[in-house]
C-alpha cells in the first residue's frame, strides 16, 4: 500500500478523532481540516513527527476548502450537524460544505473522495438534516462519480453523544422521555467501525462509488435503547411515553434553550425507523459485506458508561451482568 496524503474536513469530531488515528495506523499523512487548527492540535500525537497536520478551513468559504486539499491524493468529509445554531445551519454546513468540498475535489482530480451521510438521508423527508444529507449525497455523486457514500446509523463510542448524553439525564432526572412511544428502532454502529471501513475505501481494500450502510450487529428500539442504559448505569428512572404531537410542542421550546436538547427536527427523524436496508445487505453494501465484525453495544458502551453509575468503577458488577 502507498502512504496517501488525506484531508478530512471535521477530523477533530467524534468520528474524525477516530479516523485520523486509524489513518495515521495505516501510515498515510493526515490534513486535519477545521475552523480552529488550534482546537486540533491533540490529534498530533495519534501519529509520528509531522504526521497529522491540522489546517484552517470553514466549508462556507470555497478558497479554505481548495487551500486544505491542494495536493491531497484523497479527501474525507465528516463535517454535519443535528441541530442549527447563526450561521450554522443544514443548508449552509451540510448541502453548500458538501457541495463545496466536491467541486474542490473535481477541480483538484482528486476521485479518492468519502462523503458522510447518515440512514434516513431522502430528499423528500420532512426532516431538513435528512433533506440536505441527500442532497450533499447527491451534489458529490454529480461532481464526483467515484465518490464513496458513509451512511451510519447511530454511531457510539467513548466520546459519544448519544448514549452519554443520555445516561448524563437518567443521573439528574426521575424520569426519561419515550418519544412517539419509544418504538423507533436503531442500528448502533461503533465508531471504531465507521473509521476502518473509510481507511479500507481510501486504500482501495473494498468498491468504490458505492453507498455503504452502516449499523451494528444489535437492532434496538428507541425504548430498548434507554432501558439498556439504565441497566448499565444501576439506575432506575420512569420510562414515561410521549407522543410525537406533544414532543414537537416540546422541542419548539426547548429549541430556545442553550444546548438545544431537542429540535423539532429531531423529532421528524424519529418517526422513521434507522436501520441498514434490505436492499444494502442483499448487495453487501454493509460491513459484514466487507468483511468487518461489527461491535455489539455490550461489548463496547460498559467500557465507557460506568462514571454515570453512583459508585462509578468501584459499583457492584455483578449485580447489573447478572441482570444484563
Amino acid at each position: 500500500m502507498t502512504a496517501k496524503l488525506v484531508t478530512v474536513f471535521g477530523g477533530s469530531g467524534f468520528v474524525g478523532r477516530h479516523l485520523v488515528s486509524a489513518l495515521a495506523k495505516s501510515g498515510h499523512r493526515v490534513r486535519v481540516a477545521v475552523r480552529r487548527p488550534d482546537l486540533a492540535l491533540h490529534l498530533q500525537p495519534l501519529g509520528t513527527v509531522s504526521q497529522i497536520q491540522p489546517i484552517q478551513a470553514n466549508l462556507r468559504y470555497p478558497q479554505s476548502v481548495a487551500n486544505a486539499m491542494r495536493g491531497a491524493d484523497a479527501v474525507v468529509n465528516l463535517v454535519g450537524i443535528l441541530a442549527e445554531s447563526g450561521r450554522q445551519t443544514f443548508s449552509s454546513v451540510q448541502a453548500d460544505g458538501a457541495r463545496h468540498v466536491a467541486a474542490a475535489c473535481q477541480n483538484e482530480g482528486i476521485t479518492n473522495f468519502v462523503q458522510m451521510s447518515a440512514l434516513g438521508a431522502d430528499s423528500n423527508s420532512t426532516s431538513v438534516y435528512a433533506q440536505t444529507k441527500a442532497y450533499a449525497e447527491h451534489i458529490a455523486a454529480q461532481l464526483v462519480p467515484n465518490v464513496t457514500i458513509i451512511r451510519p446509523s447511530i454511531v457510539f463510542g467513548p466520546e459519544d453523544n448519544f448514549f452519554n448524553q443520555f445516561a448524563g439525564l437518567a443521573k439528574i432526572l426521575p424520569a426519561l422521555p419515550l418519544i412517539g412511544g419509544g418504538e423507533t428502532k436503531f442500528q448502533p454502529v461503533f465508531v471504531g467501525d465507521v473509521a476502518e471501513l473509510i481507511v479500507k475505501v481510501i486504500n482501495s481494500e473494498v468498491k468504490s462509488a458505492v453507498t455503504y450502510e452502516l449499523g451494528g450487529p444489535d437492532i434496538m428500539s428507541f425504548k430498548e435503547i434507554l432501558q439498556y442504559i439504565l441497566d448499565v448505569t444501576a439506575r432506575k428512572r420512569l420510562l414515561v411515553p410521549i407522543p410525537f404531537s406533544v414532543a414537537m410542542v416540546q422541542a419548539a421550546i426547548m429549541e430556545w434553550l442553550p444546548g438545544q436538547m431537542l429540535t423539532r427536527d429531531q423529532v421528524r427523524l424519529l418517526q422513521h425507523d434507522n436501520i441498514v436496508s434490505s436492499e444494502a445487505l442483499a448487495e453487501c453494501r454493509t460491513l459484514e459485506g466487507v468483511g468487518i465484525k461489527a461491535a455489539s453495544v455490550a461489548s463496547i458502551v460498559p467500557t465507557y458508561l460506568y462514571k454515570f453509575r453512583k459508585a462509578g468503577q468501584f459499583e457492584k458488577m455483578n449485580r447489573i451482568e447478572n441482570k444484563l
